[in-house]
């Protein structure tokens, strides 16, 4: 069972238009990398930060994608 945030993610994905949803298909996996992607691109390394406070804050943006990320691979392992 995912977090609400993690069924959120999921949910968008599977509702947004397009074609319809691969029966069997593993979209955990493929959600993971395509949030794990985005966590670098937001804030990649090293953190480029005025602050120590600002520099903890994007760290924690990071974190939080990538434990999605980890969520939803887990889901379906």
């Amino acid at each position: 069972m995912l977090s609400p945030i993690a069924q959120a993610v999921l949910d968008a994905f599977l509702c947004s238009p397009g074609e319809e949803p691969m029966p069997g298909w593993d979209y955990g996996r493929d959600l993971a990398a395509a949030l794990r992607a985005a966590a670098d691109q937001v804030v990649p390394v090293p953190i480029d930060a005025k602050t120590p406070e600002e520099h903890w804050a994007l760290l924690g943006v990071k974190n939080k994608l990538l434990a999605i990320a980890d969520e939803l691979k887990g889901a379906y392992d």
